[in-house]
């Protein structure tokens, strides 16, 4: 008990100690923080804003008019045996690959707060659907700071292959066996359809709000959350130039360094992992910009971008606070996928380095940034990805219930 209560006074002042650097760092470098906050909010604002309000707002509309609950139900024949989580969680992961960070997050935790999950579902949920969109690995990472469209289908595979490996591993947490038995019943009885339209009209019955009410709730919550984002990534932009301008990054490195050099990956890199511990975006390029091999660059942005880095860590600590959803599993979770990311990546551009040979060209790259044809790019995604599940879940369904039928034939027959 004595150790506790000192380990707990340890953290206490360790915690004071940093705020308090950190906010003297300010003072002694006020021109180096002014201009870190100033990036930061130039990406939110020519980024991150007309990327996810549209999708904040539209998932929260869905939830009060009982839409979530109807797809729910059509993909739970698929979610649940595969990932072991409802089939509102397929909500998640599909608004998570069309808007990325930290849209599933967001989605799971109004699904915990509405008693649509459970708590374990709920940690279920963040272990994998904590994704990046395929533009940023494609248009970003690979066009613009590699400069190599062809690696963006490596990155993508090794991404989102890892990402759901990590999904199927967390099925098993907090399983219980019972539960799981009397919920796969309860999936394969009845007609889905009328199922999933009686969940509709329930949901909108309960929420029972106008849609003019509705509306303006989605967009306040939306803007708040939002507004909490843009603060994270300012805040840790700030952060990352303050640790370089004051040599902490030169005393971690050599040992990050070493690390690397175990797994027989260039040392040089070790810059860009620190970064990219804390911030995904300054990680993979940095490391897109570093001396060496082309496939150490490409095993640490997979890495990183598969981690996401603590500023998304934060975002997605903010936006459950209110919830009993633990963060040491999400937190396992994404050193998880990092792992499996990496070594995807290794496998793709290894053992089938034929497959996916790089073109050994380069492209001009606009850095202009154009929100419409991203809008554009991300609903087709949306779409695309509930079309896949959708039919998926119901093969599973219907594959399900024409087994159950014949059985039962056989057993008459028998009889």
């Amino acid at each position: 008990m004595a150790r506790i209560l000192l380990l707990k006074k340890l953290n206490v002042l360790i915690g004071a100690g940093l705020i308090t650097f950190f906010t003297l760092s300010l003072v002694i470098c006020p021109k180096e923080g002014v201009e870190a906050a100033v990036s930061g909010l130039k990406v939110f604002w020519e980024i991150v804003l007309p990327s996810l309000l549209p999708f904040f707002v539209l998932s929260e509309i869905m939830l009060g008019m009982g839409v979530v609950h109807f797809i729910g139900v059509l993909l739970e024949p698929l979610m649940r045996p595969l990932f072991n989580v409802p089939g509102v969680g397929a909500f998640a992961l599909s608004m998570g690959l069309a808007a990325g960070y930290p849209m599933d997050a967001v989605i799971t935790g109004k699904f915990r707060r509405g008693g649509m999950c459970t708590q374990v579902e709920g940690e279920r949920l963040l272990s994998f659907t904590n994704t990046a969109d395929p533009l940023f690995i494609f248009g970003a990472v690979a066009v613009s700071m590699f400069g190599r469209p062809d690696l963006g289908v490596v990155l993508g595979i090794a991404h989102y292959l890892s990402s759901f490996t990590v999904g199927f591993i967390f099925k098993f947490y907090g399983n219980r066996g019972d539960q799981k038995k009397t919920e796969d019943k309860e999936v394969f009885q009845g007609s889905i359809l009328r199922r999933a339209v009686r969940a509709l009209i329930k949901a909108r019955q309960e929420d029972g709000r106008q849609f003019g009410q509705l509306m303006g709730d989605a967009v306040r919550e939306s803007m708040t959350t939002l507004s909490m984002v843009c603060g994270f990534i300012m805040l840790f932009s700030v952060l990352v130039k303050i640790l370089a301008v004051f040599g902490v990054l030169s005393l971690i490195t050599p040992a990050l360094a070493g690390i690397l050099e175990v797994f027989g990956i260039h040392p040089n890199l070790a810059h860009a992992l620190f970064n990219g511990i804390l911030e995904i975006d300054l990680g993979t390029m940095i490391a897109s910009e570093t001396a060496a091999p082309l496939l150490d660059k490409v095993l640490i942005a997979s890495w990183i971008i598969a981690w996401s880095g603590l500023s998304v860590h934060a975002q997605v600590a903010s936006v459950i606070h209110d919830t009993d959803i633990r963060m040491r599993p999400y937190i396992a979770a994404r050193f998880l996928h990092g792992l499996f990311a990496a070594g995807y990546t290794w496998f793709l551009m290894g053992p089938l380095k034929m497959v996916f040979a790089p073109l050994n060209r380069t492209v001009e790259v606009s850095k202009g940034f154009n929100p419409i044809s991203r809008m554009i790019l991300s609903g087709e995604q949306l779409l695309i990805c509930f079309g896949i599940l959708l039919l998926a879940s119901l093969t599973v369904y219907y594959s399900r219930r024409f087994r159950l039928v014949v059985i039962r034939r056989n057993q008459k027959n028998q009889a």
